[in-house]
């Protein structure tokens, strides 16, 4: 909301006053000179000599009533009001109003005095802060027209002569307004401005890991390659491809950021022994990842780690995204320099929309074949819950258990998709279609192959070559390979936004079974939300060796 300028909330002020003092002093008349049943439901005082209705008068006035021969008088602590022959006859005579127009016209005074235009103007100034020094001498202790001195008019008369020359040296509102506009543009030009460059800092900072978590990834790395081959291996390795067990993937380049999954979803396990993990990360990060669930094994769950680039049917024949990603159009997408300050885009230039990591998720029934369901994490979760709840969740045939996002008009397909596109047009899809999330899904593997969805989305990432159908990122091009495969699951199963959002409840997140830090604020970033960290540090052991010795701490 746009704060109004001082001198127009003055004017406001006085207007305010001025006629707030008025329409009080004419209410409390009308009250009592209201011989009929007005609009505020007071009665018509009765012809009565011995008693007196006293509901036309304030019960906090109405204190004494005076009864005197065949005369009442309905007092108040103060004042005489008025007698029933007087009420039966005509309007009543307010007794005391000297008092309540000095009272009035003194702080419809103070509040002139306190303009910008009064003080400018030192004569005038001197002149009301005499007549208001005045009249407070004149009003005194006074609680009746009787005890005030006789010229107590005089000098309510000279204040109010001053305060109708003071409306007259006002500033002209509208005319403050626009000078004031004019003045502060610049200002919310620079306001603008800062919020731009604030925001590019921001995805500056999302896109950046921290020194400590660099250090720890070089140390785990020169560890594993300074380990023996025997010390390399991961026992269990016979659950692997057992699909009676209950396997997740895990896609992820940040070592600390996995660990925290692995933990926390094995820590809630009901039976950990039956719990298989499989980690995907890129060759660079393998030796770091490797070594440190080698390091900190998962219990009696078991575990493997591998790289992408083993796959090497994986490749840019075979993956349009991949051949997109070594395009010279998206580089100069990406790394143009020719607007300094983030358009539309700008979220987009992430380097996790860069790496093929990305879109690993789409071939996960390629990479594992053996397996019929898994579920897919994001490595910026915290598991809350045991999950083998999920794999008993009736998908009906469905490729995608996911929890649906919508809200309102919010994250609706539209919010993602081109449908001015004539390629979209002309398909089935539901632009008031809810979206849903990716991060804590239930693949059915199975149906998965049936229904050739890794087909369905290499057809769409070939559509979009020129992004002209959406901009970069994994969900818009999911949403059309999974349309009308995605199973709705209970929103309990997966809460969101914990990245961004400060205003989730703590109540929803404790009954979600995965809390999502979606968004920049990183749990494992400075720009963390405070109260939502600890929900994700708690599952960081700081004083484990390899955390200790890159001085990496709790914030």
């Amino acid at each position: 909301m746009q704060r109004k300028s001082p001198a127009e909330h003055h004017c406001r002020v006085l207007l305010a006053i001025d006629e707030g003092f008025r329409s009080e002093k004419d209410g409390i008349v009308n009250q009592l000179t209201n011989q009929e049943i007005g609009n505020n439901g007071l009665e018509k005082p009765k012809e009565r000599q011995e008693k007196i209705d006293v509901s036309a008068v304030n019960p906090k006035d109405a204190s004494v009533l005076v009864k005197q021969g065949n005369n009442s008088e309905i007092r108040t602590e103060n004042h005489i009001i008025a007698s029933p022959s007087k009420l039966s006859r005509g309007p009543i005579i307010f007794h005391d109003a000297m008092i309540h127009r000095l009272k009035d016209q003194l702080t419809k005074a103070k509040a002139s005095l306190s303009l910008q235009s009064t003080l400018s103007d030192s004569n005038f100034t001197k002149e009301l802060c005499t007549q208001i020094r005045d009249v407070q001498r004149a009003l005194g202790d006074a609680t009746k027209d009787s005890d005030l001195p006789k010229n107590a008019e005089d000098k309510l008369k000279a204040l109010e002569e001053s305060l109708t020359k003071s409306k007259q040296i006002q500033d002209d509102c509208p005319a403050v307004v626009r000078k004031l506009d004019a003045k502060y543009q610049p200002v919310r030009n620079k306001l603008r401005d800062d919020k731009r460059f604030a925001s590019v800092l921001t995805q500056n900072v999302a896109k950046s890991l921290p020194r400590e978590i660099h250090c720890l990834a070089l140390r785990l790395t020169a560890q594993y390659y300074a380990s023996s081959s025997s010390q390399q291996q991961f026992p269990n390795v016979e659950k692997l491809e057992d699909p009676k067990l209950y396997h997740y993937v895990l896609i992820s380049d940040n070592v600390l950021a996995a660990g925290v999954v692995v933990k926390s979803a094995v820590y809630f396990a009901n039976e950990p022994e039956n719990h298989v993990f499989h980690i995907l990360t890129d060759e660079i990060h393998y030796a770091a990842m490797s070594m440190w669930f080698l390091a900190n094994p998962p219990g009696e769950a078991a575990i493997e780690v591998r790289y992408m680039e083993e796959f090497s049917w994986i490749n840019s024949s075979y993956s349009p995204a991949m051949k997109q990603l070594e395009s010279d159009s998206l580089i100069d997408f990406y790394f143009k320099t020719r607007n300094v300050l983030p358009d539309g885009n700008l979220k987009y230039r992430n380097p996790k929309y860069l790496s093929m990591l990305n879109h690993l998720r789409f071939y996960i029934p390629e990479i594992f074949p053996k397996l019929n369901k898994v579920i897919f994490l994001d490595d910026d979760i915290v598991v809350q819950q045991d999950l083998t709840g999920l794999w008993s969740i009736d998908l009906k045939g469905m490729v995608n258990g996911a929890v649906e996002t919508c809200r309102d008009d919010f994250h609706r397909f539209s919010q993602y998709l081109n449908f001015s596109n004539p390629l979209i047009v002309k398909t089935d899809v539901d632009p008031q279609s809810c979206g849903w999330a990716f991060g804590m899904n239930i693949f059915d593997l199975v149906e998965w192959r049936k229904k050739n969805i890794t087909d369905i989305y290499h057809y769409w990432q070939n559509l979009n070559d020129n992004r002209s159908l959406w901009q970069l990122g994994t969900l818009p091009v999911g949403l059309l390979a999974f349309w009308k495969q995605t199973m709705p699951i209970s929103k309990t199963w997966h809460v969101l936004g914990l990245g961004y959002n400060r205003e989730i409840s703590h109540d929803d997140i404790k009954q979600a079974a995965v809390i999502h830090f979606n968004g920049n604020s990183k749990p494992w970033l400075e720009t963390a939300i405070p109260h939502f960290r600890r929900y994700w540090t708690r599952f960081v052991d700081y004083d484990q060796v390899y955390l200790r010795d890159c001085k990496m701490k709790s914030f």
